[in-house]
């Protein structure tokens, strides 16, 4: 009989040795064994009763920057392959970007801000539509999508590309925008931080982005089944566990001379063209997400709420 200690037993080692990898000298998760039992088994319960192998099931997973996206999307995968043997493909909106030289020319087309990967319209939703569409096709062929190195900020070479052979049961499509929804017009007029008030004056750079989840990102995210929402319980935390994942990335780069991570006053200006959709979503995610976890200011997960 399924339960969750019956599930525990069987996925702990693996779902453990995966979040050691994660760790550094430095950082150290706490409560590994609470957050599987506690949190991550019941919403895996939740999605196995939801997923239907006629078709794949399609999880928004959406946090603030730093806020544990591809660690708790990597964990839930485990546990839905290894216990309730589902097929689950996941991947982030990071791979998606659009390349530097598109954005580039964006940047010389609409506005210069558009060159910094990250706010909508940086990434490629046709190819996110057309792989939607394909997975959801009854004559499933494999299908190859894009990786994107945030080392050398572009898109990987086709060779690191992925390619999906069957269908997953589940797809989880994370990101830190993943289910933003636009603004109104009249809250765009005030800068949320120096940056939007020095470089985007005539508001060309807010009024784009917001046109962009008001049409092509909100086609994109009708396609899913269901949302699941990282809150953290403010921005200045956000920027703090962000400088962590920048060390890390550091860390696991092999060809140090070449990089493009940013250094600490880096991460603090790039944070700030997330900063105005970071916000409206811990306003409003959580009215419109299925799934909530609430995160205390030690990065672990306090409470979980499900939405009807």
């Amino acid at each position: 009989m399924q339960s969750v200690s019956h599930c525990f037993s069987k996925v702990k080692n693996d779902c453990v040795k995966f979040i050691k990898s994660q760790e550094t000298s430095t950082d150290k998760f706490k409560n590994k064994e609470k957050m599987i039992k506690s949190f991550l088994i019941p919403i895996c319960f939740w999605i196995a009763k939801k997923a239907n192998k006629q078709k794949p099931y399609f999880i928004g997973l959406a946090g603030g920057q730093g806020t544990g996206k591809t660690t708790i999307s990597s964990i839930i995968k485990i546990i839905l392959e290894k216990y309730f043997k589902l097929k689950v493909f996941k991947i982030s909106i990071d791979d998606f970007y659009k390349t530097r030289e598109e954005r580039f020319n964006l940047s010389k087309k609409v506005h210069p801000m558009l060159m910094t990967r990250g706010v909508p319209g940086t990434h490629d939703v046709k190819i996110m539509l057309d792989f939607f569409k394909k997975s959801k096709s009854k004559n499933f062929k494999s299908i190859k999508l894009p990786s994107f190195n945030k080392a050398v900020d572009d898109r990987s070479p086709k060779k690191n590309w992925y390619n999906i052979k069957e269908r997953p049961d589940v797809i989880i499509f994370e990101g830190w925008c993943v289910g933003a929804r636009e603004e109104i017009n009249k809250t765009l007029t005030k800068p949320v931080n120096s940056l939007e008030r020095t470089k985007d004056q005539k508001l060309i750079w807010r009024k784009y982005v917001n046109e962009q989840l008001k049409t092509k990102y909100k086609k994109l995210y009708s396609q899913l089944n269901c949302m699941i929402y990282l809150k953290a319980k403010n921005f200045s935390l956000l920027q703090k566990w962000r400088l962590k994942q920048e060390h890390k990335l550091w860390l696991n780069t092999k060809n140090k001379s070449s990089h493009k991570i940013m250094s600490k006053g880096d991460v603090i200006n790039f944070m700030q063209t997330y900063q105005r959709i970071t916000q409206n979503m811990f306003k409003f995610a959580p009215k419109y997400s299925t799934i909530i976890l609430n995160l205390n200011s030690n990065h672990q997960i306090k409470t979980i709420k499900y939405n009807k």
